[in-house]
């Protein structure tokens, strides 16, 4: 297994290809947007919760990692506004290219200032823990959004023409509310629900089912 600063410069590269992909294959744009939402959310989790923290305590970057954080929210602010844009329409050149600028305004801070920290400040022995973890969670991520190596779990509604059906919970096995991401993820700002930018769509859909019945 490689280590975490090779695994995260990895899928940096990963990601400027595709934003390549997104400016020139016009008629591929929404099955590229799925793909980049998957790789650009499970890289932003993988970071925060296995990365991050051994950043801010073992390299001292406290102050950097909550920064990275930040810009992690924006970009996925941006991309959730990108995902209910029409592809064909040029409010969604003018909102790809603010996604883009963010993402690599955001990789030149971490490679040239965080990474080079946490390569100083802990062994390679720990730098190869890390970067088993961040692989493990980024997968874990990747396949609930139906893409890399691992099959996805199985879910628990029945499927109609390939789609999911409305998630479970609550009182009763009461559904929870269905619509798009970009619909749930609009009604949660409506209900100010915290932490709305890192969820994905089930877990949008179960925040505000619970919020509504508040």
């Amino acid at each position: 297994m490689p280590d975490v600063i090779t695994l995260i410069t990895k899928d940096h590269r990963a990601m400027e290809k595709l934003f390549d992909r997104l400016a020139s294959d016009r008629g591929r744009r929404p099955e590229l947007v799925k793909e980049m939402s998957a790789m650009l959310i499970a890289h932003s989790r993988a970071e925060e919760e296995r990365v991050y923290p051994a950043i801010a305590e073992e390299a001292g970057e406290k102050g950097e990692i909550e920064h990275s954080e930040e810009e992690h929210r924006e970009a996925e602010e941006t991309l959730h506004r990108l995902e209910g844009i029409d592809p064909g329409g040029p409010d969604f050149d003018q909102c790809l290219e603010e996604l883009v600028t963010a993402v690599k305004h955001h990789i030149e801070e971490e490679e040239g200032e965080i990474l080079p920290a946490l390569k100083k400040a802990v062994s390679r022995k720990r730098l190869d823990e890390l970067g088993e973890a961040f692989e493990e969670r980024r997968m874990q991520e990747m396949s609930k959004h139906g893409f890399g190596a691992k099959k996805a779990p199985k879910t628990t509604g029945k499927t109609r023409g390939g789609v999911r059906s409305a998630v479970k919970g609550g009182k009763g096995g009461k559904a929870a509310p269905a619509g798009t991401k970009q619909e749930l993820y609009k009604r949660a700002q409506e209900l100010d629900i915290s932490g709305r930018s890192k969820m994905t769509k089930d877990e949008l859909a179960k925040a505000v089912q619970k919020a509504g019945r508040r």
